[in-house]
């Protein structure tokens, strides 16, 4: 099994965490609020995600990530590796993005002026209070809804991302760095506008467990949902989701492609 695939996804990761965690945070205080914890986190999950993608289009098209170019895979192939991907990842990410919405999410502010203390002091503490107040199983919640929304839509993003740089790319040829931060970008917006609608009751789940059970389960958060905000509830964040996602998987394609290329 490659593992260059693995340490670029890793870095690659990494690099896009440092762009997109100001996005993630824009309605908290503090824009690098929990910067630490998801930099190691997030950018793991990221190599599981490209390592695994690679891997299973090494199994289904006996190709090398060098090869590729001169011998594309099939689009079919590419969306069965991204899915693969994505549900791997799902499970990986789970327990790391519970800690990190609800470190985001807090409800009691940090004031210099208040005696006001947040919920939880910092990521370990936050999973150890999950443990002992909602189980172990605690780790795993939104853990379902974040593998419907990862399985589907890494499909359509690595197939989104290699059609635009086959369209703009002569045969046999890397695509330039133009044209896979565009490819990059847009792949990570099209993944966003699929994703958002699951993103949004994947986060109201983990966000359940704080002041006791509210939903019974992912159906009836969805219908609780769309009663008291209506149907736009499924597009909250599309924005700003999309506004991250270009320059984080641009830069996350290119530091990616490279890497595996100075490798090979």
């Amino acid at each position: 099994m490659p593992v260059e695939e693995f340490v670029a996804g890793w870095v690659s990761g990494a690099l896009g965490l440092f762009l997109g965690h100001p996005f993630d945070t824009i309605k908290v205080l503090g824009f690098f609020k929990g910067m630490s914890f998801p930099l190691a986190s997030i950018a793991l999950v990221n190599s599981v995600l490209f390592g695994v993608y690679s891997n299973v289009l090494l199994v289904l098209t006996s190709t090398t990530y060098q090869e590729r170019r001169a011998h594309p895979p099939g689009y079919t192939e590419t969306f069965i590796a991204g899915c693969a991907g994505g549900f791997v990842q799902a499970y990986c990410l789970a327990p790391f993005d519970l800690i990190k919405v609800r470190l985001q999410n807090q409800t009691e502010p940090r004031r210099k002026q208040s005696n006001l203390q947040p919920r939880y002091r910092g990521p370990l503490h936050c999973m150890t209070s999950i443990v002992q107040k909602e189980g172990p199983q605690g780790l795993l919640r939104g853990a379902g809804t974040l593998m419907l929304r990862d399985t589907p839509t890494l499909g359509v993003y690595f197939v989104t991302y290699e059609w635009i740089c086959r369209q703009n790319t002569p045969k046999d040829q890397n695509p330039s760095s133009a044209t896979v931060l565009v490819a990059g970008g847009i792949a990570g917006i099209n993944s966003w506008i699929t994703a958002t609608p699951l993103d949004v009751i994947k986060c109201r789940m983990q966000m359940d467990g704080m002041k006791g059970r509210v939903y019974q389960g992912v159906l009836d958060c969805m219908v609780s949902s769309v009663r008291k905000e209506g149907p736009g509830v499924f597009f909250k964040g599309l924005i700003i989701n999309s506004a991250r996602a270009f320059p984080v998987n641009a830069v996350t394609f290119l530091s990616y492609e490279y890497l595996l290329r100075w490798w090979g």
